[in-house]
């Protein structure tokens, strides 16, 4: 929408946005808890702070800024509190596959339904890029934090670890007892937006709060992948009563 349409990106998401916050801060609420986006770091394999210098490239990651400047500004002129949350590559989400996203549901919860219904996941490249991938219970648990200490500026939330792609088809594969090999296509999006690798630092709300990651990943790939047990099909199964 942002590239094809900037105007009306940022109505929705910039004074979308603004709209929101001022109509909360008219009704009497002086804290407000919203998302920014890890994407402004740019392609990071070390941990990202959020007092590291960022840049945008994309519509989207200008009005994710733009939040963050407006909520400077409601925070400075109004006296709230205003926690920008920079979320790290959530997964799981709803119904645990994300159906109704399409698309655009998150990665994990993409390869896990391609691998369970007996589909290649499709990786762009070769399979190397990382993610932190932050499961959605972890990001909930930092919302209510940030919104019960009234914590006001930019926050991360990730785990500071990081996989990449090769790696959860493995790992998907491993848990639903399956052989499905990923499909590797040509990255479609230019290498000058296209975000290779990602990692968070997170002290930052663990100090304010003494949040930290409680799901490991293992964990998070057993809960994406329990409701397919029952439903695989018998030819994605491996042989020998190993499903």
């Amino acid at each position: 929408m942002h590239e094809d349409n900037p105007c009306r990106g940022a109505r929705v998401n910039v004074e979308g946005f603004v709209n929101v916050v001022e109509q909360a801060r008219t009704d009497g609420c002086d804290t407000v808890v919203y998302a920014s986006t890890l994407s402004i770091y740019g392609s990071r394999t070390e941990p990202s702070p959020e007092e590291m210098d960022v840049t945008v490239n994309t519509g989207y990651e200008a009005s994710k800024l733009a939040r963050e400047r407006y909520g400077e500004y409601f925070s400075n002129h109004y006296d709230m509190s205003m926690a920008g949350m920079r979320f790290f590559s959530v997964y799981q989400g709803y119904g645990g596959a994300e159906g109704h996203k399409g698309e655009y549901a998150n990665v994990i919860a993409q390869f896990a339904d391609d691998i369970a219904n007996g589909e290649s996941p499709v990786l762009y490249g070769d399979g190397t890029q990382t993610r932190d991938f932050t499961h959605v219970s972890d990001i909930v648990r930092g919302l209510e934090l940030a919104a019960e200490h009234q914590l006001d500026g930019v926050y991360n939330l990730g785990t500071g670890e990081s996989y990449d792609f090769n790696t959860v088809v493995e790992m998907i594969n491993e848990e639903l007892g399956t052989d499905v090999e990923a499909e590797y296509i040509e990255n479609p999006i230019p290498e000058s937006v296209y975000v290779h690798d990602t990692c968070a630092d997170y002290s930052k709300i663990g100090d304010a709060t003494g949040w930290e990651p409680e799901i490991s990943f293992d964990e998070g790939i057993r809960r994406v992948c329990a409701e397919y047990h029952d439903e695989l099909p018998a030819e994605t199964q491996l042989a020998d009563g190993q499903s």
